[in-house]
């Protein structure tokens, strides 16, 4: 069903925005990413064949020329794409396996990876995000090994995305393998849904945060923006 006949259903809008209101303002209802319950019926190979023809149409719709050598293979190059790369984030078998060690150096501080380079792609528009994550977390006796903290932003970062969901899930998933409250996010992204359509903005960026348990104070927030900063 496409989108205009979605937006002319029963007059459907949700909190009195039109979807294409939605799209523009960047509104999301839901923590968890929009998935069907049957999301994962279909092989990783069925899905690439059939994004290839759907992307053939999308070219041939647009009047490409699909027997031009440099575009004849453009279709499957992006079901590739799409499905092993920048989506990749979709599919649960992608997420990454942490093992947690204990804190045999007994550091209580907050540990801080900071500028953790991703790419995701807006669920509105399917275009880009490009930012930085920053991440902290306090040791409730279990540490990690701090290329899972990269791992766990790329898998969250590869699938449409919402930079508030973005920072929630990432978050969460934190809390959850490390089995503590005390863990920060912060995302410093530019979205070219904003920057290369719509309002045409390359200037501006968007920054998100989350801090929970100790970093929910004035004095940690501060103390973790001056490492992130320094």
């Amino acid at each position: 069903m496409n989108t205009k006949a979605i937006s002319k259903k029963n007059g459907q809008k949700l909190n009195g925005f039109s979807i294409d209101d939605i799209g523009d303002d960047h509104l999301f209802t839901s923590l968890d990413t929009p998935m069907k319950p049957n999301a994962f019926e279909m092989s990783n190979s069925e899905k690439k064949q059939r994004i290839s023809i759907l992307f053939s149409e999308i070219m041939d719709v647009l009047g490409l020329d699909l027997t031009d050598d440099s575009l004849k293979g453009t279709p499957d190059r992006v079901a590739k794409m799409y499905v092993e790369e920048i989506f990749s984030g979709l599919d649960p078998e992608n997420k990454p396996k942490v093992a947690l060690f204990d804190n045999k150096y007994q550091y209580n501080q907050m540990l801080v990876e900071k500028d953790i380079t991703f790419y995701s792609n807006c669920e509105h528009h399917f275009v880009p995000i490009i930012g930085k994550a920053h991440v902290a977390y306090k040791s409730s006796g279990k540490v990690i090994g701090l290329s899972k903290l990269n791992r766990i932003v790329q898998y969250y970062a590869k699938r449409p995305q919402v930079q508030e969901r973005l920072t929630q899930q990432i978050a969460n998933e934190l809390k959850t393998v490390l089995d503590t409250e005390d863990v920060a996010v912060i995302i410093d992204a530019k979205h070219l849904c904003v920057s290369s359509r719509g309002v045409k903005d390359d200037t501006s960026a968007t920054v998100t945060t989350y801090y929970g348990g100790i970093f929910n104070t004035p004095e940690k927030i501060a103390e973790l923006q001056n490492y992130i900063n320094n």
